[in-house]
């Protein structure tokens, strides 16, 4: 198939409806519980429109620790929707997902523009297009994937605000930071990175300042809630939990564990011949920090299914974002038949059954991590594995 912009449109369109097919048997049955669950249907839109009380235009933020739990972008997204769409749960949830179904176009679009020869996997994702309506994660989305086509095309201020406007929307994004410092550094561009950084710092602070100086409680409740927060649903301890291995001082294992991420990413690219791209890199981290963090929520997959897409170069590699994708599938499955028994539905999973099916997700999910890292080991002036650099940096030392 020759993969051209009509046709990822065409595909986006065709996922997008797919998906809202999927959603709207919860619609039909006023999402209750079980219901939402057992037909994997389950979205935060409708839930939280009334939870938050954006049915009666309240501002989100004003709320003191009953705020919404988003950073300022999202929030603000979800009181403006509210406020222009027809009031009722319904009509807010579809026209919150036709707001997401332009976006995801609009994303797939931006995809075939950084790289056009698997851009179709995105549209194509089984995963990605079960989980479209979840949340609002599309917003974030769209500008984190626009600061890597702009990275990536040169023009680093148009990056760097939009870089800014995506950690204010979800906040995931600043671990891009990352890589885009390392590749500066590679380039031997140090000031160029700290322009970088200012012009995202003052995107972020534009934003949030008026938000916290106005309503500082319900500004400071999405990190209050991140900081305090144990172990969440899709997340490793969460599963090791559930199987039996409840570990202690989760909150500093998963720091540590998202410091050590970040430290072999660091190595990762400091032994690479040719600098790569922030398209080939961003999966990586961002994978690495969602596998060890204390929350792994199912629309997750949405960020790193357009990450893999403009990160695969081999056929080894798409064989693997199949193999992945598929993972992700099962725990979609999985995640909303647990919750149907947590919610005293008459069948579901078991605890034991949905730890295992998380722990399979997370080795997929490293298993995509590795294929794309060997991709770039082509660029090493060294033969070897991924990982040989370890063992190679620890022989220099007496």
């Amino acid at each position: 198939m020759r993969v051209t912009t009509r046709v990822v449109i065409l595909l986006a369109i065709f996922a997008s409806l797919l998906s809202f097919a999927k959603f709207s048997h919860c619609e039909g049955s006023g999402w209750a519980t079980p219901d939402q669950y057992i037909h994997a249907c389950y979205s935060d839109i409708p839930s939280l429109y009334g939870e938050r009380h954006l049915d009666t235009g309240v501002w989100p933020y004003s709320q003191g620790v009953n705020s919404v739990e988003y950073p300022v972008v999202q929030g603000v997204v979800m009181w403006a929707t509210a406020k222009v769409l027809p009031h009722g749960i319904n009509g807010y949830f579809n026209g919150s997902a036709l707001l997401l179904a332009l976006l995801f176009i609009f994303i797939s679009f931006i995809t075939f523009k950084i790289a056009p020869q698997y851009s179709y996997l995105l549209p194509l994702a089984p995963a990605a297009i079960a989980s479209l309506y979840i949340n609002w994660d599309m917003w974030a989305i769209l500008s984190m994937v626009l600061a890597i086509y702009w990275f990536d095309k040169g023009d680093e201020t148009k990056s760097a605000v939009a870089l800014g406007i995506s950690i204010s929307t979800k906040f995931m994004p600043v671990f891009l930071l990352l890589p885009i410092a390392l590749i500066f550094f590679r380039q031997e561009r140090i000031t160029k990175f700290f322009h970088y950084l200012g012009f995202v710092v003052v995107t972020f602070t534009a934003i949030n300042l008026p938000v916290y100086l106005s309503t500082p409680t319900g500004w400071w409740r999405f990190y209050q809630l991140n900081l305090d927060r144990g172990s969440d649903w899709g997340s490793v301890w969460y599963a090791l939990s559930v199987l039996g291995a409840d570990l202690t001082h989760q909150n500093y294992l998963s720091v540590l564990s998202v410091l050590i991420a970040a430290t072999v990413t660091v190595l990762a690219l400091l032994q690479f011949r040719k600098t790569p791209t922030l398209a080939t890199t961003a999966f990586i981290i961002l994978a690495m920090v969602m596998a060890v963090s204390k929350v792994y929520s199912p629309q997750y997959v949405l960020w790193l299914t357009a990450l893999a897409v403009i990160a695969i170069k081999t056929k080894q590699t798409l064989i693997t974002f199949w193999a992945w994708q598929i993972a992700e599938l099962a725990y979609h499955v999985a995640i909303w038949q647990h919750l149907a028994t947590l919610s005293e539905a008459h069948f579901g999973l078991s605890q034991s059954f949905y730890g295992a099916i998380s722990l399979i997700r997370l080795v997929a999910a490293i298993a995509m991590i590795y294929s794309l890292a060997h991709q770039l080991t082509k660029a090493r002036s060294t033969q070897g594995k991924p990982w040989d650099f370890l063992f190679e940096i620890a022989s220099t030392y007496p």
